[in-house]
């Protein structure tokens, strides 16, 4: 372990100095982990860490820098600029003239902008630098394709509680003492840091300093102190990405707790109930259809009714739409149906209807026989003609099949009978 004053964070006295006391990433620091064999190669490329907050990035990143040999240069892309940059390339030219490499470590990486990352690109393809990157956002849609397909994606994990547990105690072995807290206070501790071992130490540090001589927290007291960790979440962001995926999903699988539970979720961090409300809109339209058409009635009753109750008495009005959503009936026949018929209007290009079904209000057009044959559904003896309507280049098509469930049954059964009647009529 560091040493260090009792000024430094905990955080960073108890900063791992090999893999051996990396906690929380058994799949990349054990024996077999891509990390260990990496240190026994004795070198290592340029990599994108994507992880959770407090996951040891950085540490990792300082761990392989001290291993191998290679000079560590930590940059915050919040702070640097082109310039910054373009200074620490021209270092790092320097010293590979000399025999040494620069290991670049950039936090947040997804905070540079198309140029600060295209100026990375040269560096690393001759080799000036080796950069590791880190992001707690998504790097496919963060970073551009020409710095992805030089870097290799590594993906951290979220500290489980058994590891945060073990950092805990590690905390309390080099303080010498140990934190004030019942079981019932410490278990909820260990939930609060939500896998942040950095959280999870700063709340460890705040505890010491403020709790009296001899007072054991219960949970109630605990929940004061540190009040509740900001959630884990950005609205334009992965988190964001993740629970409306997880929402949806729940809703098409007909699986009501588990649409509620990642609405709360949405909801507790923040959401925009109105992005909600649309949601549920498209889920009703495009999962259910018209196996239940109350189903776009409820979601954009539940929409204007959040619209004019506000929060927070409005969202119960969207969580009885997603619940009435998923345990709808559905059916994606129609959106099936549409993505079929538009890429027949895309790709057969403008086709001419029958002229029988097209009106003529010109005498060129009555010349043309626009009108001429057309039956009016409503006189014959089914209300129904069986006339042809699609393009004769095109011929009959089947777009729309309805399933066999709720009222998609019923209008299964009219198109069986209409289909009947229409070859009934062309054989007379």
């Amino acid at each position: 372990m560091n040493d260090g004053s009792k000024s430094e964070p905990l955080a960073n006295k108890l900063r791992p100095l090999d893999f051996k006391e990396v906690a929380g990433q058994p799949h990349l620091t054990d024996k077999d982990g891509l990390f260990t064999r990496l240190l026994q190669a004795n070198s290592i490329g340029s990599m994108v860490f994507w992880g959770p907050p407090g996951s040891g990035k950085t540490t990792i990143a300082r761990i392989l820098a001290n291993n191998i040999g290679y000079d560590f240069i930590q940059l915050s892309a919040i702070f640097a600029g082109v310039a910054d940059l373009k200074k620490i390339f021209a270092a790092a030219r320097q010293k590979k003239c000399e025999g040494r490499t620069t290991l670049l470590f950039i936090d947040e990486i997804h905070r540079f902008n198309r140029a600060q990352q295209d100026s990375l690109l040269p560096v690393i393809e001759d080799g000036t630098i080796v950069c590791i990157g880190a992001t707690t956002q998504n790097p496919s849609f963060e970073l551009n394709s020409a710095l992805l397909s030089r870097m290799r994606i590594v993906i951290f994990r979220a500290h489980d509680i058994e590891s945060l547990r073990m950092l805990l105690h590690r905390a309390e072995r080099l303080e010498e003492k140990s934190l004030p807290l019942d079981q019932v206070a410490r278990e909820l501790l260990l939930k609060l840091a939500d896998g942040d071992a950095r959280v999870l130490l700063s709340f460890a540090e705040e505890i010491w300093r403020v709790a009296k001589e001899e007072e054991i927290l219960d949970a109630n007291k605990l929940q004061k102190l540190v009040q509740k960790k900001a959630v884990i979440y950005d609205k334009n962001q992965d988190g964001h990405y993740n629970l409306i995926s997880a929402l949806h999903k729940s809703v098409r699988g007909s699986d009501p707790d588990a649409a509620l539970y990642y609405f709360s979720r949405m909801v507790d961090a923040g959401e925009d109930m109105m992005f909600l409300a649309r949601r549920f809109v498209r889920m009703a339209v495009e999962d259910i259809g018209l196996a239940d058409p109350q189903a776009l009635l409820i979601a954009n009753a539940a929409k204007d009714a959040y619209h004019f109750l506000g929060s927070p008495e409005g969202e119960l009005a969207l969580a009885n739409a997603c619940v009435y959503l998923s345990t709808a009936p559905k059916s994606n026949a129609v959106y099936k149906a549409y993505n079929k018929a538009m890429r027949d209007a895309v790709s057969r290009g403008s086709l001419m209807p029958p002229k029988y079904i097209l009106n003529a209000p010109t005498k060129l057009m009555k010349s043309e026989n626009y009108g001429v044959g057309y039956i009016y559904d409503g006189d014959e003896p089914h209300g129904f003609s069986g006339q042809e309507y699609f393009p004769i280049e095109l011929g009959h098509q089947i777009y729309y099949h309805p399933v066999e469930r709720g009222f998609e049954r019923e209008i299964a059964k009219r198109l069986t009978w209409w289909n009947k009647l229409r070859e009934t009529l062309k054989r007379t």
